[in-house]
């Protein structure tokens, strides 16, 4: 007796016997309906003992109930090993299918240890094998690809599942041994690896590990194990991409460090230690430094509250933001290179400066020196309307975290850190308070912030004396933050309260209204009134509205806190009546 298991290929039904390892198509002259039931297996006796032929009692034999019972029993069987292999395998690929990102052919090489496997990517039409090369006319040596399989499975999207590659007549199989071992091919499993229905790449099988044919089961693992070869595909591309994307930032990032970076001898027409000291300005210490500014006799006007800008050239800028460093006296306590230049501008501390470290000032000077570097003349309202890729980038304050990774990625170079001499502890710590000082600038969460300060300011009249006052809050960390940060928008807003020629001359270099005429002819958009060149008579009356709401809140609230910051206050209600 002979067992037949009733299975189907490519949709077409088939009989397969296991024991003398045979295939019948059922589409090839054979009578395909033998039952109205399921069919599971057939069985088949040959040669009755004791009769010349089987009868119709034979026929109808009691044990064949029995044997339909054992065969159900083995093909639940059979259909249970294969599930069990299929989760074994898919298990595997879905732990790493995240694991390896840079080679699809590493990901997948152990779990297809039952078969051989060419992965084949669809790349523009053409084909990309693991080794990178892309072939539209293969040539030989690429006999996968010459037997035209793998292009038949990639423009139909079919599965193709052929039994003896040899005598196939659809696809030109090399029939000779491929290589030195008379490794040939026998059968072939082929299925497209599909991605939103389109056909990124052919996965083909090629001989099973027993040496079958492969079966239904086997395609629909191998259906289900391409998936996982599609999310693959997924991975290695997006790897791919990132990489090139790394690159390319960090192309441009050395093409702006290349622009920013001041030169040695730029460095020199701001600090000319070669012709007063006869060496850099890294072998000079803090004092002989200090002294060669100090010669500069403009400089010292940074420290009068009517200092303007206007008149000093960028070099005398520069200049002016070092003195700055030296007044902190943290040059030579956290080992600042003295090759390092910066551009920036000064206010008064109004005696604000009790409540902080030496390292927490230097933080907020660097932060101020850094808050608007690389501006776009527009404000974070218009990066969102034009679509502006810093919009995407940065979810909220935009341009204050635009200003801020401009910034650090500045003191990330060696040659400009003013940092690298710091700890680990002290580099965390400045890097973080420029975080809170710089994202402060944004007016947005300067209003939700007020109130807190408000508190801060109302808390400081409980205590006696100014020195209690003092002890308290330098141990207050979370007090001390919501201070800089207001600090940061009373000094950013500074400029209402500087005398009128100063403060009028700063609004007439704002280019709101140039904001206002971009969003009318570029964006096609109304401007608020503020930014609208047409109601520039409105102008004076918006503008006294925002220093009474904005600017004189601030300084009101900072002359409460200390009275050194009268002055400002004073000015800035001046300005409201002029």
């Amino acid at each position: 007796m002979s067992l037949f298991m009733y299975r189907q290929r490519n949709g077409i039904a088939e009989l397969t016997t296991r024991i003398f390892n045979i295939v019948y198509p059922l589409n090839t002259g054979i009578d395909s309906l033998f039952s109205d039931f399921d069919m599971v297996a057939v069985m088949m006796t040959v040669n009755k003992i004791g009769a010349p032929h089987f009868t119709a009692q034979d026929e109808e034999v009691k044990y064949l109930n029995f044997a339909n019972l054992v065969l159900r029993g083995f093909h639940l069987s059979y259909l249970h090993n294969c599930e069990t292999r299929r989760g074994q395998v898919l298990f595997w690929s879905a732990s790493k299918v995240f694991y390896e990102f840079t080679d699809i052919e590493r990901q997948f090489h152990k779990a297809l240890y039952t078969i051989q496997l060419l992965f084949l990517k669809l790349l523009d039409g053409s084909f990309q094998t693991h080794m990178h090369c892309c072939y539209n006319n293969p040539p030989a040596d690429q006999w996968a690809l010459v037997s035209g399989l793998p292009t038949y499975v990639a423009e139909n999207g079919l599965i193709c599942n052929i039994m003896n590659a040899a005598e196939d007549k659809l696809f030109d199989f090399q029939k000779e041994p491929l290589d030195e071992s008379g490794w040939t091919i026998k059968n072939v499993l082929s299925l497209p690896i599909v991605n939103k229905e389109k056909i990124v790449g052919v996965a083909t099988f090629y001989i099973r590990k027993n040496g079958k044919p492969f079966d239904d089961m086997d395609e629909t693992l191998m259906e289900s194990l391409t998936q996982f070869l599609g999310w693959s595909v997924l991975n290695t591309d997006t790897y791919d991409k990132m990489n090139k994307l790394e690159n390319r930032k960090d192309i441009f990032q050395d093409m702006v460090m290349y622009h920013v970076k001041c030169r040695k001898d730029v460095i020199q027409n701001i600090l000319n230690t070669r012709e007063v000291y006869d060496k850099e300005p890294d072998e000079c210490d803090e004092d002989e430094l200090d002294d060669i500014l100090v010669k500069h006799k403009k400089i010292h006007t940074i420290f009068e509250f009517h200092f303007c800008d206007f008149k000093f050239s960028e070099l005398d800028l520069v200049k002016c933001g070092i003195k700055m460093y030296y007044e902190l006296s943290v040059v030579d306590k956290f080992h600042i290179p003295r090759d390092v230049s910066d551009n920036g501008n000064s206010n008064p501390t109004g005696d604000l400066k009790r409540y902080y470290t030496d390292l927490e000032t230097m933080a907020m000077v660097t932060a101020g020196l850094c808050h608007d570097i690389d501006h776009r003349g527009t404000n974070n309202p218009y990066q969102m309307k034009s679509g502006n890729p810093l919009a995407k980038l940065h979810g909220s304050s935009i341009l204050e975290r635009h200003h801020l990774e401009f910034g650090k990625a500045l003191l990330r170079d060696e040659a400009l850190s003013i940092y690298q001499n710091l700890n680990g502890r002290q580099h965390e710590t400045v890097i973080y308070l420029m975080d809170i000082a710089i994202i402060a600038t944004d007016l947005a969460l300067y209003f939700k912030k007020r109130t807190m300060f408000q508190k801060i300011v109302d808390q400081s009249k409980t205590y006696e004396s100014l020195d209690s006052w003092t002890k308290y809050m330098m141990y207050e960390t979370t007090r001390k933050e919501i201070v800089m940060a207001t600090m940061m928008t009373a000094c950013d807003l500074s400029a209402i309260a500087k005398p009128w020629e100063i403060q009028s001359g700063v609004v007439r270099r704002c280019r709101i209204l140039g904001q206002g005429d971009l969003e009318r002819t570029v964006l096609e958009q109304q401007p608020i009134p503020m930014m609208d060149r047409n109601k520039a008579d409105e102008l004076p009356k918006l503008q006294c509205g925002f220093i009474d709401f904005v600017c004189s809140f601030v300084y009101k609230e900072f002359s409460l806190l200390h009275s050194e910051i009268t002055l400002m206050l004073e000015r800035t209600g001046r300005s409201g009546t002029l």
